[in-house]
């Protein structure tokens, strides 16, 4: 079996960005391309998001459900 990840370059990463899915927010750590495969018969590659949130435990999404986004200030804090 080959590797089973790969890094990949995107324009967003270390910006704010938006999972369009959950709709949570973070920093773009990292987009990989993962080997999700079971078996050694067929390869199955998929694109993660590696988001870090604010209160900086990281969550995936598929690197197709991110999009910018504006940093919200809290006000009245």
């Amino acid at each position: 079996m080959s590797e089973r990840y790969e890094y990949v370059p995107h324009r967003l990463l270390h910006r704010h960005v938006r999972d369009i899915a959950s709709g949570a927010e973070g920093e773009l750590m990292a987009v990989v391309n993962e080997n999700v495969s079971d078996s050694d018969a067929r390869e199955h590659w998929i694109e993660l998001a590696y988001i870090r949130g604010a209160s900086g435990r990281e969550f995936t999404t598929a690197a197709g459900n991110i999009e910018p986004a504006e940093r919200q200030d809290v006000k009245g804090a």
